[in-house]
This record gives structure tokens, sequence and C-alpha cells, in this order.
């Protein structure tokens, strides 16, 4: 019981935040998955429903040993930008889904902002 209106509670918020952001293909939208372990990010073309490009601390794990949780999440945000870069793609409107603007979240958009994306 409990965790299925935990379950509403974060889709009810993500939809909220979404309900604003549309991502097209010179402005894609730059989604955040954060769990326990890893964190995801993905340029996502709403228009067409493609991922243009997506890095994650999974895969970034063995080149990123001995860092903290922030550390490697700030290098996920500069890896999406390199990404982004590469395919000419400079503005990008950030998707936070449910989580709050901070700690990880926060540190993968400063990574993504100090790599050159503007949102």
């Amino acid at each position: 019981m409990i965790r299925a209106i935990r379950r509403d509670t974060k889709s009810k918020r993500a939809i909220r935040t979404r309900s604003g952001v549309r991502g097209s293909a010179k402005v894609p939208r730059l989604t955040v998955f954060r769990s326990n372990r890893y964190i995801y990010a993905q340029l996502v073309d709403d228009e067409t429903g493609r991922t243009m490009a997506s890095s994650s601390s999974l895969s970034l794990l063995e080149r990123e040993k001995g860092k903290t949780k922030k550390e490697i999440s700030f290098d996920v945000g500069l890896e999406i930008s390199q990404k982004a870069k590469s395919q000419g793609i400079e503005k990008v409107v950030f998707d936070k889904g449910p989580y709050k603007y901070h700690g990880l979240i926060k540190e993968l958009a400063e990574g993504a902002r100090k790599g050159g994306l503007n949102f």
C-alpha cells in the first residue's frame, strides 16, 4: 500500500515537471534518472521519440574508481555535453524528473554546463 502511494506521488511529480518541458531536434530534452548506485543522462528528441545521446556512471565505472558519487555525476554531465557538442547541440532543456534539484542531479547539471551546454 505504502509502496503504491509512493510510486503514484513520484509519477505525479515527474508528470508535473515534464508538462512544461518538450525537446526537439535542435533543443533536445536532457533527462536524468537516478538509482541508488548509478546515474543516467539522455538527450531525447520528443518530436521523433528517439534518444540522441546517452551517458551513465555505469559506463564510467572503471575509470572513476576512488571518486565520490558527486564527482562521478559531474563527470557524467561532462560526458553528455561532449556527446552533444559532437552532434552540434549547444542548447538543451533540463528535465529533472521526480527528483529535487540538489545533490547528484545538481552536480550532473553543473558538469553539463561546464562542458558547454546551455539550459
